[in-house]
């Protein structure tokens, strides 16, 4: 099956129950999994196995402490560019990819043109990267900083 058309996949509640189990813990063995959606091993991968060849499930990914690495301190930032032109959206992208305090970078419809997330060590270093890499990409117009109170979810 290709991976686009996984909207042509029917998703049942044991589907569900086994994504939500996968996204909670990517290690679990096949018969953990399977023991907690109440399937049988076999049945089990055939499933798992079918949601990953319909592009369902895109892989499987280590969480990290942003703490434990020296990036504790996470800005969400939201950019406004000065243009719309596909030059200067193309140059700031270009630009924002070469930043590696950024985690992810989101192009929106409407207000803010960007959405931002970036972790670094603390607030000093936040200033010093904005002071010496967001300002100065190209085509920004506008930039707003605001920083997390409390993650609620994930947990």
């Amino acid at each position: 099956m290709r991976a686009s058309s996984w909207h042509n996949l029917p998703v049942d509640r044991i589907d569900r129950a086994i994504i939500r189990h996968l996204q909670e813990d990517g290690r679990l063995t096949n018969t953990e999994l399977a023991d907690k959606v109440g399937l049988t091993p076999s049945p089990c991968l055939r499933r798992v196995r079918a949601l990953e060849e319909a592009g369902v499930i895109t892989g499987y990914h280590a969480a990290v402490d942003p703490g434990a690495l020296g990036r504790g301190f996470r800005v969400l930032v939201h950019i406004d560019l000065n243009a719309q032109d596909l030059a200067t959206i193309e140059a700031f992208e270009e630009k924002i990819a070469e930043i590696d305090a950024v985690e992810s970078c989101v192009r929106m419809f409407g207000q803010p043109d960007y959405h931002l997330w970036i972790a670094v060590a603390d607030l000093a270093a936040y200033e010093q990267l904005y002071m010496s890499a967001l300002t100065r990409l190209p085509g920004v117009a506008r930039t707003n900083s605001q920083f997390p109170m409390k993650t609620v979810l994930p947990r």
